[in-house]
């Protein structure tokens, strides 16, 4: 099942096409590009498929789009891979 799924953005980078920004997914921070939201900005939470903003959503709703995923048990893929952890 492909999921679209909310994050905090941290930092934007780039202009129009090249915009990219770091995302964190519940404290896991990946690379994002922004492209096609541009009225994003650090602090908002936009909604990511395949990599790609497709829109800005406010807080209460990314809150509870987290916890419908949590609820669904579909938040694994947003985890750290235990067997590869420098710990692990």
């Amino acid at each position: 099942m492909c999921l679209a799924v909310p994050g905090k953005v941290l930092s934007i980078v780039g202009e129009d096409l090249q915009r990219s920004g770091r995302v964190s997914f519940g404290g896991v921070v990946k690379e994002v590009n922004l492209a096609y939201v541009p009225e994003a900005k650090v602090g908002d939470y936009v909604i990511v498929h395949v990599g790609f903003a497709l829109s800005v959503v406010d807080e209460a709703e990314a809150s509870q789009t987290f916890e419908y995923l949590r609820q669904m048990e579909e938040l694994e893929e947003l985890q750290p891979d235990p067997t590869t952890s420098p710990s692990g």
